[in-house]
């Protein structure tokens, strides 16, 4: 443990003067690293691609998509942590990075500590859907239901840790209700056994489950924002039945601490600027999406204020990780 401190020690050492030349010239001068803890294709990748874009546009300089999953966006994060505090490493911070905190008991970082916040970029909801065979057409009912039932009704994740999982438990937590948690590995296999019946409860995110509720195969109770989304406006909240009730999926930017306050500074302006246009606004609804602005310690204070609210949750429902 020593011998791991005294050499990053040295690297932080060697990489300060690198940092303060950098800081000379007008950023960013080369490439910029984008790095995200998920598989290409999922709402993360293409938010992170779109944002690489956007910036690229606006800066002049390619921001290159990296995909490192695995350990539940761990691996991802601590590359950025031991990258070179200099603006040309980023990280796309998810709700798992709030999670893993309090789900993983030894990690390598301290995300509040390791990672500064730079900008909040989307917020977008869970959905609460049951297979139809289940008699309840609204929260009330579910919530009656799952009494009558109890321990009768199997609420499938995307696994342990997982937004899926965890908007779930925090409806447990609030309601009183057992629903007994089923994981899977990934979202699509958990959909499908909703769909077949297997299971007959799922929080999961509108993207990959709207034309399933379109087509009848599964039925939506409501959304687990605070306010109705308006790629499903006439959803209820689920607060509206559950008072002060609240999870959503998210993404923001964060770089490796340690980085200059000017570079922050810039890339949040840039991010915001994104944000406002219309094009951007309109693109990123197609995700079911809306856009949160902010200052870096608005997404500090947000990052904050998530990974106290899952520890609670993580800590009620005795999640370990996969």
């Amino acid at each position: 443990m020593r011998r791991r401190a005294f050499i990053a020690g040295l690297g932080g050492v060697a990489t300060w003067p690198l940092v303060g030349h950098a800081q000379q010239q007008a950023y960013p001068t080369r490439p910029v690293r984008f790095i995200i803890g998920y598989p290409p294709g999922g709402s993360a990748d293409i938010t992170a691609r779109l944002m690489g874009q956007w910036l690229s546009d606006r800066l002049g300089q390619p921001f290159i998509i990296e995909s490192r999953p695995g350990a539940s966006t761990n691996i991802a994060t601590e590359a950025v942590v031991h990258a070179p505090p200099d603006g040309y490493t980023l990280l796309l911070v998810a709700p798992a990075n709030a999670i893993n905190a309090s789900l993983y008991h030894k990690l390598p970082f301290d995300l509040i500590r390791d990672i500064a916040p730079v900008a909040s970029i989307i917020r977008f909801p869970n959905v609460v859907m049951v297979n139809p065979s289940v008699p309840a057409q609204s929260i009330p009912e579910l919530i009656a239901y799952a009494r009558a039932n109890t321990g009768k009704l199997n609420m499938a994740s995307a696994g342990n840790g997982s937004t899926t999982h965890v908007s779930g438990e925090l409806f447990k937590m609030m309601t009183g209700i057992n629903m007994v948690h089923v994981p899977y590995r990934g979202a699509a296999p958990a959909l499908t056994d909703l769909i077949s019946g297997h299971v007959q409860v799922m929080f999961e995110n509108p993207l990959s489950s709207i034309e399933f509720i379109r087509a009848g195969k599964l039925r939506a109770l409501a959304v687990t924002t605070a306010t109705r989304s308006d790629i499903l406006p006439d959803l209820p909240t689920v607060a509206e039945f559950v008072p002060g009730y609240e999870a959503s999926a998210w993404y923001g930017v964060g770089v490796p601490g340690g980085t200059p306050d000017d570079i922050i500074d810039r890339l949040n302006r840039e991010i915001n600027a994104i944000l406002a246009d219309a094009k951007s606004k309109a693109r990123l609804a197609e995700l079911g999406a809306y856009v949160i602005m902010g200052s870096p310690a608005d997404f500090g204070k947000f990052v904050g204020e998530e990974t106290e609210k899952w520890a609670k949750v993580v800590k009620f429902s005795g999640a370990r990780p996969d």
